[in-house]
């Protein structure tokens, strides 16, 4: 090896926090890590129509922290752009993005056809970013790795994946190239988690990428807010309203669906209808059972507590429940609202103010999601307005990324200081007020890098 500059092309998750992508380039070895979609404000997703500013086909290898569409979902475009390469994950990571890939490519293939029947897009005619042939395709690189153990990456490139909650399969990557060990957080999970075991903490970093989706924000402990979960179901249920909560497929949906449960069991709220409208989340479900590893549940618990809902598959039967006015709970996609069958239900029951829409996860910039709880009073779907007056309630507590603090305690097994620290993956405030943070209890000095920058290291 003629030159020992390392370059790191931030290609993603870099002063926002979707689309997360870094690519590492030793001179004679590219690695990508993580490939994910843009998400949020246009701005930020019509970069997903665009190519990435490096040579896709000398793309050595893709690693992923985990299977959520912002880590995975640009995939599918990455091999019709060239992408020849393996795409390494845990089984449960794997497992996942099919699931998803295959869920986003056919709502957009749903969405491009209603936009041509409808004659709402701009374009004529309107296309999805990808479709199921191409996650098809894509799908044929996927290898499957273990966490734990060191894996033989590339020459001189070996690679470990740890367990780091989250969701199922998530993990945080240690990276040895060139006598260096580099650390991608990814998403990192919280201590104490109903579903899933507390992450596994790195003990050194010479260069580390960490996450600050909620830097300096707090989380209420679990147990504060599931009160507030059964007074809001009491709450709505009393004025014959109905519950909706838009929720990621992967992990938020299962464990609404494993609170309610129990709530219902401990006869703390009536029993109505409860309905997981995801077939993607259904999918999940059984990867719970093939996963026991992986996370805190027992089998018969969720067994019983899939029997206490209706999980449903086909798009016909949403179109049918979200015309029945009786009161229920619906739980279903997407968390943010940037797409999913949560749409269908918003469309014919925003108007309705005894109905209430819960938000129990993050809301980037520029969602749907965002702008509601924000005020907003209309909601733009499928090509029109509707009038929004729907009860908005937000439950912090229940997210699956850890909070400020926990953030903080990830990093306190590594006992010399990384060299150097890239803060990613979240949003101006909360990037600036992790940056801090780590200064104050470590005394390390870390950056912020912008989105297409590029990094040399020695």
């Amino acid at each position: 090896m003629t030159d020992s500059t390392i370059n790191i092309h931030f290609l993603g998750a870099a002063g926002t926090v979707t689309g997360s992508k870094y690519l590492l380039d030793t001179g004679d070895r590219k690695i990508l890590i993580d490939c994910g979609l843009f998400q949020g404000i246009k701005e930020l997703r019509l970069k997903n129509w665009e190519y990435p500013p490096v040579n896709v086909n000398e793309i050595d290898a893709v690693l992923l922290t985990h299977g959520h569409l912002d880590h995975t979902g640009y995939l599918p475009r990455l091999v019709k752009q060239g992408f020849r390469g393996p795409i390494y994950g845990t089984y449960p990571t794997l497992d996942i993005a099919k699931i998803i890939l295959n869920d986003s490519a056919k709502i957009q293939e749903q969405e491009a056809e209603r936009a041509n029947k409808e004659g709402y897009s701009k374009h004529d005619p309107a296309k999805p970013l990808y479709d199921l042939k191409d996650v098809e395709k894509t799908i044929l690189y996927f290898k499957g790795v273990p966490p734990g153990q060191w894996l033989p990456l590339l020459k001189n490139v070996k690679a470990r994946f740890q367990y780091n909650g989250h969701i199922l399969g998530a993990i945080h990557i240690e990276l040895d190239v060139q006598g260096k060990r580099f650390v991608f957080s990814g998403d990192i999970g919280r201590t104490n988690d109903l579903l899933l075991y507390p992450p596994v903490k790195p003990k050194r970093a010479d260069v580390l990428f960490m996450e600050s989706t909620y830097g300096g924000r707090f989380h209420p402990e679990e147990e504060e807010a599931i009160p507030l979960i059964e007074k809001l179901v009491n709450e709505t249920l009393t004025r014959d309203g109905s519950l909706f909560i838009p929720s990621f497929s992967v992990e938020r949906a299962q464990l609404m669906m494993l609170i309610f449960w129990r709530l219902l069991k401990e006869n703390k709220i009536p029993k109505v209808p409860m309905i997981m409208d995801s077939p993607m989340g259904a999918n999940v479900l059984e990867l719970f059972h093939r996963t026991r590893d992986w996370h805190r549940l027992e089998d018969d618990e969720c067994d019983k507590m899939c029997s206490h809902f209706t999980v449903v598959s086909s798009y016909r039967e949403t179109m049918e429940l979200r015309s029945d006015d009786k009161s229920k709970i619906v739980i279903a996609g997407s968390g943010m609202l940037t797409g999913g069958r949560m749409l269908n239900y918003l469309e014919t029951q925003a108007q309705n103010p005894d109905n209430t829409l819960l938000f129990v996860g993050y809301q980037a910039e520029g969602t749907r999601g965002r702008k509601l709880l924000e005020g907003e009073k209309e909601l733009k779907v499928y090509g029109k307005t509707v009038s929004f007056k729907m009860q908005v309630a937000e439950i912090e507590g229940l997210s699956a990324h850890a909070d400020h603090a926990e953030l903080l305690d990830w990093l306190s097994d590594v006992k010399e200081p990384p060299e150097k620290i890239f803060i990613v993956h979240g949003e101006k405030e909360g990037a600036e007020a992790l940056k801090q943070g780590i200064k104050e209890t470590y005394g390390w000095n870390s950056e912020i890098p912008q989105l297409y920058g590029i990094e040399k290291l020695k």
